[in-house]
């Protein structure tokens, strides 16, 4: 009797378990999907997407805002390159492989805007 009362908590157990799995990867398999960011890399480019984009006075790509959204996207921060202490803006350079070489994207990330500084070819 002992070995039958176990076994039906295990199972229990396991079907909560597997409606939890379910509903999670049903969340992160759709259109607004979960989005798992563990890496800065991908939790800086996550904040940044989350803010309205703002361009600064001497930037001239101004209309070309999917450019700025495949950088924010598909970007990799170089934190070498970034000063990620400064305040109240923090600057960023993100690169981005294209068909015609590598593109760097200076950025300032603020509190509630991200300001679009500069756009580099290397």
């Amino acid at each position: 009797m002992a070995f039958l009362k176990r076994l039906g908590w295990y199972l229990v157990g396991l079907s909560i378990g597997i409606v939890f799995l379910v509903f999670f990867l049903k969340k992160k398999s759709g259109d607004k999907g979960i989005e798992f960011c563990y890496f800065p890399n991908c939790r800086v480019l996550k904040d940044m997407r989350s803010k309205p984009l703002h361009f600064s006075e001497d930037f001239q790509f101004k209309k070309d805002t999917i450019l700025i959204k495949t950088f924010l996207t598909d970007g990799d921060i170089d934190f070498g390159k970034s000063d990620t202490k400064s305040e109240p803006c923090k600057t960023y350079f993100i690169s981005n492989e294209t068909e015609n070489g590598e593109i760097v994207l200076k950025a300032q990330n603020c509190p509630n805007k991200v300001l679009i500084v500069a756009i580099e070819d290397n």
